[in-house]
């Protein structure tokens, strides 16, 4: 029986989408199927995510997203969409351009099976002896004042909430998917916002983060300087919005 569904996001993804990658994945983990999401792309991205489905029909669905909602909604229709079907146990979300290798679920995989308190486990970038976390410098940087800024604001002790690589039990979908996020890029801070929330401070318990072994920074990002500069900002809105 299938056992998890990655979704992933893909906004005009059509000349990067490592599409041999995806199904040289998927022949090696049968217990893993692909949920793509087409975030409203202005290139050929749906057509190379159906013919995708084409070539492994039992292991690939396609939802397109019209107009463009940005990644939180795309991957919150994907989700909603696994979810719906009823068939995986654990579900999850990953970056289209497979910065985080996808054999990495397993070890998320695995953290949730040997810990059943814990729902929602976190891909981390964490530097450390034999692993290979090539992020340039000015990166983790900001990383670091990123998650001293979501510590200080939102009182949330995570090393690296901004990682895209995420895996969840399909029961805590309706405490992080039910209701439209906040903001476009925020959303996995939202989600543990909301996972506190809905069963008090031990909640923080409830998520773990997994120190990747590999990862690999891939050019092309579509979040802007104008979008970090709006970070505070869009903390405090996240900090408004669920204290409500």
């Amino acid at each position: 029986m299938p056992d998890v569904c990655l979704v992933v996001p893909c906004y005009n993804e059509e000349q990067r989408l490592p599409v041999a990658a995806l199904l040289a994945f998927l022949d090696s983990h049968p217990h893993v199927s692909l949920c793509l999401v087409d975030d409203g792309s202005r290139d050929g991205t749906l057509g190379v995510l159906r013919h995708l489905q084409t070539q492994r029909p039992e292991r690939v669905l396609v939802v397109a997203v019209l107009p463009n909602a940005g990644k939180a909604e795309a991957v919150r229709a994907g989700v909603r969409q696994v979810h719906a079907t009823g068939l995986w146990a654990f579900i999850g979300y990953w970056d289209a351009d497979l910065s985080t290798p996808l054999s990495e679920v397993d070890h998320l995989h695995a953290a949730l099976l040997a810990n059943p308190a814990c729902r929602l486990a976190m891909g981390s970038r964490v530097k450390r002896l034999g692993s290979n976390i090539d992020r340039r410098i000015t990166r983790h940087v900001l990383g670091r004042i990123f998650a001293a800024c979501a510590s200080g604001i939102l009182g949330l002790s995570v090393y690296d909430s901004q990682c895209g690589a995420k895996l969840f039990r399909r029961d805590t979908v309706d405490v992080f998917f039910a209701q439209p996020f906040l903001t476009r890029w925020l959303f996995d801070l939202e989600m543990l916002v909301r996972l506190r929330n809905a069963i008090g401070l031990e909640g923080m318990n409830a998520a773990c983060e997994v120190p990747l072994s590999c990862w690999t920074e891939v050019g092309g990002s579509k979040l802007g300087l104008r979008a970090m500069v709006g970070v505070p900002i869009e903390l405090l809105r996240i900090r408004a919005g669920y204290n409500r």
